[in-house]
C-alpha cells in the first residue's frame, strides 16, 4: 500500500467573498489533503477578518511577493479581479507553486501565452475554475455522449440568462474591457458554454451577434451565437444579464436522448433528465440513470480533481488546452459580433487584434482614449 501524499501547503490571493464562500469550504472539504497557510490582500481589514474566519495558523500578508518569498506555497488559490490573474498567476508559476484561478484566466490569448510559457518554464501548471464541468451529473453526462451510448450529438442550446443591475456594474472594474475583459461573454456565461463544449468536444465555427441594450459599460450586457461542432451538430449559445428570470440552462439532442441541465449557479444529479427517442427501448434508457452517487457541482469538486493530478503526478483538468479553448471561444465569439463574419477554430493567431484584446481594437467597441 504506498504511502498518502503529504498535506499541500495552500496559500489563498484576495480574501472577498469568492474566496470565504467558495474556496475556504473546499479547502475545508479537503482539509486531509491541504493546509492553508497564508492569505493575501491588499485591504488590510479583510484580510484580518479572513484570517479569523480560516482559523489559527494563517499568515497574513499585503503583497503576494512578500507571501512567495516567505512561504513558498505548493498549491495557490487565486481569487482577485480579472485583470490581476495573468500576472498573479506567472508569478505562481515562477515560484514553483501550482495555480487554480477563479474565472477567467486571463483577459486575451496573448496573456495566456504569458501562462502557458510560465507552465513549460517551471513544471507547474494552472487551472482555471470551471466548476460545472464537475460533479457526477456532468460526469455522467459527458460519458453517454462520448461513448455514443445517446447517438450523436446534433443539436444544442446553452442559455446563461441572469440579471445584473445598475449597482452591479458601479464596481469601477466591471464592465471594462482592461479590468473584466469583457461582460457575460466573459464574466457569466463562460461557465455554461464551458460545460458545453465539455460535453460535445472541439468546436469548429462561430458566428455572433452582441449589444449593448441597459448598461453604461464598455463591454457588452448580452451575446448570442451560433456554432458548428466537428462533430457536426449545431448549438445556440446566449449570454445576458438583462433577464429577470434567471436559469442556466444546457440542451444536448442526440440521435437516442434529449440530455438536459437546468439550474442557477450549480447542479446536483436532480437537476439532469433524460428523455429517450420513441424508438429506444425502455431497459436501455433505465440504464441512463444519474450515478447513485451525488456529488455537485462546486469548487470543492474541482479543487479535488487537481489534488488527484497533482497525486498522480499528471497535469490537472482546466489546465492547458482544455482552459485555452475556452478562452478561444470567448475570443472568436467576440469576433464574430463585432466583425459580423464567421470564425473558424484556430484562425485567431498572434497578430490578430483579437489575440491581444477580446475587443479587437473595433472602433465602435474598443475603450475610448483617456487624456
Amino acid at each position: 500500500m504506498s504511502p498518502r501524499p503529504a498535506r499541500r501547503r495552500v496559500a489563498v490571493v484576495g480574501t472577498g467573498a469568492i474566496v470565504t464562500g467558495s474556496h475556504l469550504p473546499a479547502l475545508r472539504a479537503h482539509a486531509d489533503r491541504t493546509e492553508l497557510v497564508a492569505a493575501v490582500d491588499v485591504d488590510p481589514a479583510r484580510l484580518d477578518a479572513f484570517r479569523a474566519e480560516a482559523g489559527g495558523g494563517v499568515a497574513g500578508y499585503t503583497s503576494m511577493g512578500a507571501m512567495l518569498d516567505a512561504v513558498r506555497p505548493d498549491l495557490v488559490l487565486v481569487g482577485t479581479p480579472p485583470s490581476l490573474h495573468r500576472e498573479q498567476t506567472v508569478a505562481a508559476l515562477k515560484a514553483g507553486a501550482w495555480v487554480l484561478c477563479e474565472k477567467p484566466l486571463c483577459l486575451s490569448l496573448a496573456e495566456y501565452d504569458d501562462i502557458a510559457a510560465a507552465e513549460e518554464a517551471s513544471g507547474a501548471y494552472a487551472s482555471v475554475i470551471f466548476q460545472h464541468r464537475y460533479g457526477s451529473g456532468a460526469a455522467h453526462a459527458r460519458d453517454l455522449i462520448a461513448s455514443g451510448e445517446l447517438g450523436a450529438p446534433l443539436v444544442a442550446h446553452c442559455q446563461t440568462t441572469w440579471h445584473r443591475d445598475a449597482a452591479y456594474y458601479a464596481v469601477p472594474w466591471r464592465g471594462r474591457w482592461a479590468t473584466e475583459g469583457g461582460g457575460p461573454t466573459m464574466g457569466h456565461g463562460i461557465h455554461q458554454y464551458d460545460l458545453l463544449l465539455h460535453l460535445l468536444g472541439p468546436w469548429a465555427e462561430v458566428r455572433a451577434m452582441a449589444s449593448r441594450l441597459v448598461h453604461d459599460t464598455e463591454s457588452e450586457d448580452v451575446s448570442t451565437a451560433l456554432v458548428r461542432f466537428r462533430n457536426g451538430a449545431l448549438a445556440t449559445v446566449v449570454n445576458s444579464v438583462l433577464s429577470p428570470h434567471e436559469v442556466s440552462r444546457v440542451r444536448v439532442d442526440c440521435a437516442d436522448a434529449t440530455v438536459e441541465l437546468t439550474h442557477l449557479y450549480g447542479h446536483r444529479n436532480d437537476d439532469w433528465t433524460y428523455t429517450p427517442a420513441r424508438h429506444v427501448a425502455a431497459e436501455r434508457a433505465a440504464a441512463w440513470r444519474t450515478p447513485a452517487a451525488d456529488v455537485p457541482s462546486s469548487h470543492t469538486a474541482q479543487l479535488g480533481a487537481v489534488l488527484d493530478a497533482w497525486d498522480t503526478g499528471t497535469r490537472p483538468p482546466g489546465s492547458g488546452p482544455g482552459a485555452r479553448d475556452t478562452l478561444e471561444f470567448a475570443a472568436a465569439l467576440y469576433k464574430a459580433a463585432f466583425t459580423g463574419r464567421p470564425v473558424l477554430a484556430g484562425e485567431i493567431a498572434p497578430g490578430d487584434p483579437f489575440h491581444s484584446a477580446m475587443h479587437g481594437d473595433h472602433p465602435d467597441w474598443a475603450p475610448e482614449e483617456r487624456a
